[in-house]
């Protein structure tokens, strides 16, 4: 681990798609690429998919979730909703000084949320393009959904 950082990322947690038709892009995970169902998420306008050890979560645009990212994809709208990394040790006051470090801001309080490995803690930030990135930790018995 590097002395500069209080973490080391293991992998790519998951992944959201933004998609125009939920049920046509849940069957071209499912049924061509051989992703499986985990959770699906009808108030939110979302499917979690297993995608080997990480996940691909699939959100309709004009769901919950879809919405706040403007049209489908295009010159104009955005087709990632953020991705997730995976990072270890996961100590939220080591991370938030070691953003204030680097001028970039937690976005809202840490939170339970679902992901390759579970329910666990994350955190959210946003890149320099403001992609939105979640750093997520390990796997809790939280009880989540």
């Amino acid at each position: 681990m590097s002395s500069d950082r209080p973490f080391q990322i293991q992998h790519i947690d998951h992944i959201v798609l933004r998609v125009q038709d939920l049920p046509r892009a849940v069957a071209f995970y499912r049924d061509v690429l051989g992703c499986t169902v985990a959770r699906e998420r009808p108030s939110l306008g979302m499917v979690h998919l297993h995608a080997g050890t990480s996940m691909i979560d699939l959100v309709a645009v004009d769901g919950k979730l879809g919405t706040p990212g403007g049209a489908a994809a295009g010159a104009q709208g955005h087709n990632l909703e953020h991705l997730c990394l995976r990072v270890e040790p996961f100590d939220v006051e080591q991370l938030r000084a070691h953003l204030q470090m680097h001028a970039v801001e937690l976005r809202g309080k840490p939170q339970n949320n679902f992901g390759a490995e579970g329910d666990g803690l994350s955190v959210y930030l946003h890149d320099p393009d403001g992609n939105g990135v979640e750093l997520k930790g390990p796997a809790s018995d939280c009880g989540c959904s």
